[in-house]
């Protein structure tokens, strides 16, 4: 959507509404209404982190609209990371049915995943995405220029989930560094919108883009209980390894493929200060009984007969997804 069209649906609505956080509002909020050319907004401002993704907050957006008397011509938009648009899209298109929202991500991650592709939602009762709808955004506003302000971390978390597309989709994306990441966020943008696209409800080929993340968000959720919590791409990066590991020993994958992603693994988590531990496989393992994509207690996975080539579905017996998370744990603890 065009700037003078993004005007016109704010021009359009009853009620503007911004999401965002504490850390993202004194940087970008006035000049992002500015820019959007937003005159008046109600501001609905919570703390930062993944731990904020949560019915509480949801609560806190919805009796704020009702308290302002917002109609369904209302707009949200959501000024921040994927826990910002994840929220916010759950919560205006649950608030009386729907209200159209606009995604504006601020963060690498936001930009070519969690921004993109319709899928909204919160964690509960520990589970990551536990509660969530399918709703697209009016538009989601891509501009690096928000990275400016992104911490080394949050740019390193980005890249985790850059790379995901290069396993699955793209290997030019495996070239992707700190100081070239900006050339291809267009391009992992366009493979998550093509997916999308053609498996708008993750009933079939979609499922790719779940590569690294049946491991990843047990490991992010189990995390969330320690006093070091990882960041989702962090989490997602060691997923990806598990699974990549899988890979090699289910689908016979070269194992070059996982040698090589080890040592780019050192540089996606060197800004962590603590890892899990071989000690904690068991706790992360009660994590995956929840996963989205289980089906008949059996927990399915994304991985790679090659790169390029993905598979989804596969099934994996409990104690090969066991050596998995023992074999990444190790390996990243010794970084």
């Amino acid at each position: 959507m065009r700037l003078e069209e993004l005007h016109q649906k704010v021009a359009e609505a009853s009620q503007v509404f911004v999401l965002t956080d504490e850390n993202v509002a004194p940087l970008w909020l006035s000049e992002t209404l500015h820019w959007l050319g937003c005159k008046s907004s109600v501001d609905i401002v919570i703390a930062p982190g993944e731990q904020q993704k949560n019915l509480k907050n949801t609560q806190k957006i919805w009796r704020t609209l009702t308290q302002h008397q917002a109609d369904r011509s209302a707009l949200l938009i959501n000024l921040g990371g994927g826990v910002i648009t994840d929220l916010g899209g759950f919560a205006a298109s649950t608030y009386k049915r729907g209200i159209p929202f606009i995604n504006v991500p601020t963060t690498l991650l936001g930009m070519v995943d969690a921004a993109i592709g319709g899928k909204t939602g919160i964690d509960f009762d520990g589970f990551k995405n536990q509660l969530g709808t399918f709703a697209e955004p009016l538009d989601v506003v891509i501009s690096p220029i928000y990275l400016s302000t992104l911490p080394e971390r949050e740019l390193l978390s980005g890249l985790s989930e850059m790379m995901k597309y290069g396993f699955t989709h793209d290997p030019n994306l495996l070239k992707v560094n700190k100081d070239n990441y900006q050339d291809y966020i267009l391009r992992a943008g366009e493979i998550k919108r093509m997916v999308v696209k053609n498996d708008p409800f993750d009933e079939g080929s979609r499922k790719v883009l779940n590569f690294g993340h049946t491991f990843g968000h047990a490991i992010e959720s189990y995390s969330l209980t320690t006093k070091q919590p990882l960041l989702h791409g962090e989490a997602v990066a060691l997923g990806m390894g598990a699974a990549l590991w899988l890979s090699v020993k289910e689908r016979g994958l070269d194992v070059e493929v996982l040698q090589s992603y080890m040592k780019q693994l050192t540089v996606l988590l060197s800004g962590v200060d603590g890892l899990p531990a071989e000690t904690d496989v068991k706790p992360i393992l009660k994590y995956l009984s929840q996963d989205k994509k289980n089906k008949n207690g059996q927990t399915r996975f994304v991985l790679l007969d090659r790169v390029g080539s993905p598979v989804w579905d596969v099934e994996v017996k409990l104690a090969r997804i066991e050596e998995a998370l023992e074999y990444i744990l190790d390996k990243a603890s010794i970084r």
